[in-house]
């Protein structure tokens, strides 16, 4: 007679592990122009401090840099940035994107680090709309909800204005349709 395996010993059989499709509807496409602007206004800051202290610095103390010190300045600040404003926005709305079905909300965000979020309908707390200075300059708008849940909250950006306030209410609406312990 063979011996038998104990039940605590066995392997439990192969289960296909289940696909998560992308979010079917995508962000406004101004969404990419805002992020461009956004981009722009928190590297001009920065690159024009470092541009001026290095200028100043090569007029002050080393005036023979001037020749060298242009091109430094447009390889090691311009080109980076330049890159990064042609490449973020675009890689950003072919990720974020968003749905809403009978029992959760389904979120991917991101470019360089890309989050998917599932929230159930039924622990749903609060939806939020918010429409930032450069977003009003779109008509974006942002909707965020939070649930009653310690991993964060499912933030869709870059909607058009109408959408996410018609998005918040039937959130909001099939949150309070749902039975579950938000309620």
């Amino acid at each position: 007679m063979a011996a038998q395996t104990p039940p605590h010993r066995r392997t439990p059989p192969h289960r296909p592990q289940a696909v998560l499709r992308p979010p079917r509807h995508r962000v406004d496409p101004r969404a990419r122009r805002w992020w461009t602007l956004q981009a722009l206004l928190t590297f001009s800051g920065p690159a024009l401090l470092t541009a001026a202290a290095l200028l100043a610095s090569a007029l002050l103390f080393f005036p023979g840099a001037l020749p060298w010190l242009g091109p430094l300045l447009l390889v090691a600040l311009v080109a980076p940035a330049l890159g990064y404003l042609w490449v973020m926005p675009r890689w950003r709305y072919r990720v974020h994107a968003w749905e809403v079905g009978e029992l959760a909300v389904y979120a991917a965000a991101g470019w360089y680090r890309r989050k998917r979020r599932i929230a159930p309908l039924s622990r749903v707390q609060t939806v939020d709309t918010v429409r930032g200075p450069l977003q009003q300059l779109f008509g974006l708008a942002t909707v965020t909800v939070t649930t009653a849940s310690t991993a964060g909250d499912v933030t869709i950006a870059g909607l058009r204005a109408a959408d996410a306030e018609a998005l918040a209410d039937r959130v909001g609406a099939a949150a309070q349709l749902v039975p579950g312990d938000a309620a």
